[in-house]
């Protein structure tokens, strides 16, 4: 019989770094019988904390790194003393994997607290353990229950990196202190194109003092390069603590291959293999999937647009908007196709929505709908062109298909705003009113707000970011690092969508209320 907790509260970052020691502490007791076995340098250890990832009522993916070979060892429970264990899982981290490993565990009770305890065993001696760290996760639920989860993007961008004196990445600590469900992340999870720096200026006069490794100190073209900028944010104390504890939906946006790729263009000295696949894209790719806490698509490797289903109120859409557009930039003939999402993607979303039953509907997007930028989808004031068709035939369909209660999740843009999309306002007008969301970065260079154009027909309701006299590419120390948070009441249904800062201060909020579904009969959603 599996025990659930209806009244857990979540530990305090402090009493869970400490019970996470204590369970390090009491791994190292049961080796002192064997005095040969306790020696650090023979045991493999757990080199950058732990992750949890791709949650759902029955389901998530725990992760680990060990610091050699070895093999993981994952124990998981409803309860931290692990006395009703519900099942142990163990896979190899081997050096093909740079010493990474994923576990995916099911059968899972809904909305239940899990505590997971991972260590690596040398793989060829078992007796050799390293030491036990503690993870945490909530499943999502499987009845009306009030669900929360943050979102946000953009991390070590512009040169700049950890700074201990100045707290590290902070908004980390800030989201972990909301004690979300889980945590999107809009993507640009590294910056493989900007090398990070010992020292900067800042405009007041100070200097920045980054952490400095061989691997993120140059623009990553191998794949240890890509690898070690993800070595590198683990380094901080902030992200490892919110990686134990809060489970992540990963997506990707263009930094964590090069600025603005592109499948067609973007290539190194090293060019592209036997298949026409840029090989710089690959290596990026590969060292994304290693490290990063999600599911595999078995029928289409390396992808990663999913849907991932959190109870009745929730289906969350993570979209890719760089593996399957046309080229970089927004060129060409008008008659000539041009995609962002690409048609299976695209179909692939529309049948989802379709078969979604859940309240609501947040597409995470890695870019915005109407901010203008050749390298996303707004071009300008005008009818739909160029990569604005797929987004209006979307946009279209969910209207026409009585899809209702959607809501756009995004970051990119490195401020943080809130657009309301009305077709009275709009030059396209074949869709239902909705809203955007911005938010970012958690810890890059903050700029400006952007420019919307009137093909959609977005209203700014609220923008914040740098001012012109602070100047662009403002330093994490001055405050402007954003996340936003959203809240879903078990009760009403209503969602309440809070803008905030890396102080954890409400700049905005709104509440929307839900949308009664007029579609009848049930919708059997399909999987591609």
């Amino acid at each position: 019989m599996v025990a659930t907790i209806s009244s857990y509260a979540r530990p305090t970052r402090r009493q869970f770094l400490s019970r996470s020691a204590s369970s390090a502490a009491l791994a190292g007791i049961g080796c002192i019988a064997a005095p040969f076995l306790s020696r650090a340098a023979d045991r493999p250890n757990i080199s950058c904390g732990l992750q949890s990832g791709d949650v759902s009522s029955d389901k998530a993916v725990v992760w680990a790194r060990a610091d050699r070979a070895a093999c993981m060892q994952v124990d998981y429970a409803t309860t931290e003393s692990f006395h009703n264990i519900l099942g142990s899982r163990r896979v190899d981290a081997l050096p093909e994997s740079d010493f990474t490993a994923k576990l995916l565990l099911d059968g899972l009770p809904p909305g239940q607290d899990i505590f997971y305890r991972v260590r690596f065993d040398d793989i060829a001696d078992g007796r050799f353990a390293g030491e036990t760290q503690v993870g945490h996760f909530r499943t999502a639920p499987a009845v009306m229950r009030s669900i929360s989860f943050v979102w946000s993007g953009d991390t070590v961008g512009q040169g700049w990196g950890i700074d201990p004196a100045r707290g590290g990445l902070r908004s980390y600590r800030t989201m972990l202190d909301n004690r979300p469900d889980f945590f999107i992340h809009s993507g640009d999870h590294i910056y493989a194109d900007c090398p990070i720096e010992a020292e900067l200026k800042l405009p007041d006069g100070g200097i920045w003092r980054n952490i400095v490794t061989e691997e993120k100190s140059v623009v990553a073209h191998s794949l240890a390069q890509f690898r070690g900028n993800y070595k590198y944010n683990l380094l901080d104390d902030n992200l490892r603590a919110f990686n134990a504890q809060i489970p992540i939906l990963a997506q990707w946006d263009d930094h964590e291959v090069t600025n603005d790729w592109s499948p067609i263009g973007s290539v190194d000295e090293s060019g592209y293999d036997e298949h026409g696949v840029s090989r710089l894209v690959s290596r990026a790719r590969q060292a994304f999937h290693e490290f990063i806490p999600m599911r595999g698509q078995p029928e289409q490797g390396g992808r990663v647009y999913r849907k991932v289903e959190y109870g009745p109120l929730l289906d969350v859409f993570l979209l890719d908007m760089r593996s399957y557009r046309d080229s970089t930039w927004n060129k060409g003939d008008e008659r000539d196709p041009a995609f962002i999402l690409g048609p299976v993607q695209l179909a692939w979303l529309k049948r989802e929505l379709a078969a979604s039953n859940a309240t609501w509907k947040v597409i995470a997007a890695d870019l915005p709908i109407g901010l203008i930028s050749l390298d996303a989808i707004a071009l300008g004031d005008g009818p739909p062109s160029r990569r604005e068709h797929e987004i209006a035939d979307l946009l279209s369909f969910i209207k026409h298909a009585g899809v209702v209660n959607t809501v756009w999740l995004t970051a990119d843009m490195h401020y943080t705003a809130a657009h309301y999309y009305d077709p009275n306002r709009a030059v396209f007008q074949d869709f239902a009113p909705f809203w955007e969301f911005v938010s970012g970065p958690l810890h890059a260079g903050t700029w400006a707000p952007g420019e919307l154009d009137n093909t959609f027909g977005p209203e700014v309701r609220y923008e914040k970011g740098c001012s012109a006299t602070q100047g662009e590419n403002l330093a994490p120390c001055f405050g402007l690092q954003f996340f936003g948070h959203v809240s879903i009441d078990g009760g009403t249904e209503a969602m309440t969508v809070t803008l905030k800062d890396v102080d954890g201060r409400a700049l905005w909020s709104v509440q929307i209320p839900p949308k009664p579904d007029a579609r009848t009969g049930p919708v059997l959603s399909q999987h591609f």
